[in-house]
């Protein structure tokens, strides 16, 4: 039944590639840049907002979920709808594990991780929106299944709430990163 629903969802929306090449390669542009376009987001949170904790935190967060992910993988493999012989592939990829986006959970983990935070509430409730549609992107591709873009979902929400919840051990290390950042940039 969920196996199904997972496949009748992917259909639903990589059924609508190959019908328009402008589609397709925007498709394609987000679902392959889509971090990067997080990247400078939270590149300009840190630089531009000021709110660098909150940015360190956020990094923090992503390396704990994809490390997550990846032990996941280790786990548990799911084949990519292309491997199922499902749907249409704009974009060559390995047949590896598909469970969970390792794109989307990078995305959503930055997101959910300004969520908890009050001064990049707002800011972090709109990569979350951008997040998860630049993942259904990945869906449109033909690379991903939508509960591949779920699991990412929870994968990055739980990666956040660890973070946060022991965001007291981190301080020493945010400091450290803090005032080496002054060095470098002179303005301690």
């Amino acid at each position: 039944m969920v196996k199904n629903l997972n496949q009748w969802l992917f259909l639903s929306i990589n059924n609508l590639a190959g019908k328009s090449d402008v589609l397709d390669r925007l498709g394609v542009f987000l679902g392959e840049k889509g971090p990067y376009i997080f990247i400078a987001l939270i590149v300009y949170i840190y630089f531009k907002k000021q709110n660098k904790k909150e940015a360190i935190y956020a990094t923090i967060t992503v390396i704990l979920a994809i490390l997550l992910n990846h032990f996941v993988e280790l786990f548990y493999y799911h084949p990519r709808p292309f491997a199922d012989g499902l749907g249409l592939v704009l974009k060559e990829h390995i047949a590896d594990s598909s469970f969970p986006s390792d794109h989307t959970t990078f995305m959503l983990a930055l997101s959910w991780s300004l969520i908890m935070f009050k001064k990049t509430k707002k800011m972090g409730k709109n990569m979350l929106v951008l997040g998860i549609l630049l993942g259904l992107c990945r869906v449109f591709e033909g690379v991903h299944y939508p509960f591949d873009i779920l699991g990412a979902t929870v994968m990055g929400y739980f990666s956040a709430v660890i973070i946060y919840r022991l965001k007291g051990a981190f301080e020493p290390l945010i400091n450290l990163i803090l005032k080496t950042d002054d060095k470098i940039f002179r303005r301690a």
